[in-house]
């Protein structure tokens, strides 16, 4: 295995656990933990769609952190009120 198969392994990694952790309802879709792991997992696995140049993965993993991102700020606006 790559460098950059290990990157993209991780990022995936944490998106299905943040998605099985959802599933088994012990994180809600708007929870802290549910937005960061997919912030995290996202931009992992966008990083290594870079590395291996592959445009349509970049597309959809550069999507998901920044959908992630914006309900992560709105998450963090409803905290703060």
């Amino acid at each position: 295995m790559t460098q950059t198969d290990f990157i993209g392994f991780a990022g995936v990694t944490i998106l299905l656990i943040a998605y099985f952790l959802n599933l088994s309802d012990f994180v809600r879709e708007d929870s802290l933990t549910y937005l960061l792991l997919n912030v995290i997992g996202a931009s992992i696995a966008c990083f290594a769609s870079i590395l291996l140049k592959y445009l349509p993965f970049i597309i959809l993993e550069g999507c998901w952190t920044l959908v992630s991102v914006i309900g992560l700020l709105n998450h963090l606006k409803r905290v703060t009120k």
